[in-house]
């Protein structure tokens, strides 16, 4: 997901469709740097990076930023990845300019940007982020499993994610199962789309996209149950608008 505010653009997560993000700055020309906040480093969020055309120019500047893994740096995470029994091109040989830093909890400032990152429940050191710019807000939590599963919560934490996305103009959530489905999946650190729903209208979010669909789950299948949570926001009342995320999508807030 790419957002933009003025000169100023962040890339958050690294997984297959920024090959595509790619190709389309390439074709911009003028665009000679980039920044990428990665929310973890499981696979679906990093892999698209070895195949990012930008890092194969000598003179773009590619910034990678992700939560601190215990030790690991995110040079090295990363670089796993492209190791030789992976890829054919070793990550230090990318013609482009990389640097990587660690982020923390906290807030930091990036251009025109004001982002704040909070850890979230997964199966790893996982962040959602929240970013401020030209007066709106854009919260991505794409992987957190908001009820169950065994992961270390510090006390206050429901409350903690609940003021995180309050008042956000856009909320990006994982929105895997259905409340039905979850019971087969505890501790996969992914949430439902009800849980998605209520965190919204809780948190008074103008827009919700569930995100991170079920890999087998049918557009048709997504449809049905948009309409259904619509319905459901709708008879909660509120504003809430209440969308399913798709790739190629661009719109202004």
């Amino acid at each position: 997901m790419e957002i933009r505010a003025g000169a100023t653009r962040v890339i958050l997560d690294a997984g297959t469709g920024i090959r595509i993000l790619g190709d389309a700055l390439m074709e911009e020309g003028e665009v000679r740097d980039a920044s990428v906040f990665l929310t973890h480093f499981h696979w679906d969020h990093i892999q698209g990076l070895p195949f990012f055309a930008p890092a194969y120019e000598p003179s773009f500047r590619l910034r990678l930023f992700g939560p601190r893994q215990e030790g690991e740096t995110v040079e090295a995470l990363l670089a796993g990845q492209m190791g030789p029994f992976h890829f054919p091109i070793p990550q230090q040989e990318l013609p482009a300019s990389l640097a990587f830093s660690e982020v923390d909890e906290g807030e930091l400032t990036h251009g025109d940007f004001r982002i704040r990152a909070m850890r979230v429940r997964h199966s790893t050191i996982t962040f959602g982020y929240r970013i401020e710019g030209a007066g709106r807000s854009v919260v991505y939590i794409p992987d957190n499993e908001l009820e169950g599963g065994p992961f270390p919560t510090p006390i206050g934490w429901r409350d903690g994610i609940e003021n995180f996305v309050r008042g956000a103009d856009v909320l990006f959530h994982d929105a895997m199962f259905t409340n039905d489905e979850a019971s087969s999946f505890q501790g996969w650190g992914h949430s439902t789309f009800e849980q998605a729903l209520d965190l919204s209208l809780r948190a008074e979010v103008r827009k919700l996209y569930f995100f991170h669909h079920a890999p087998n789950r049918t557009d048709a299948e997504l449809d049905a149950l948009l309409e259904r949570f619509r319905k459901e926001a709708a008879d909660r009342g509120g504003d809430l608008s209440v969308h399913a995320a798709a790739e190629g999508s661009e719109f202004q807030i």
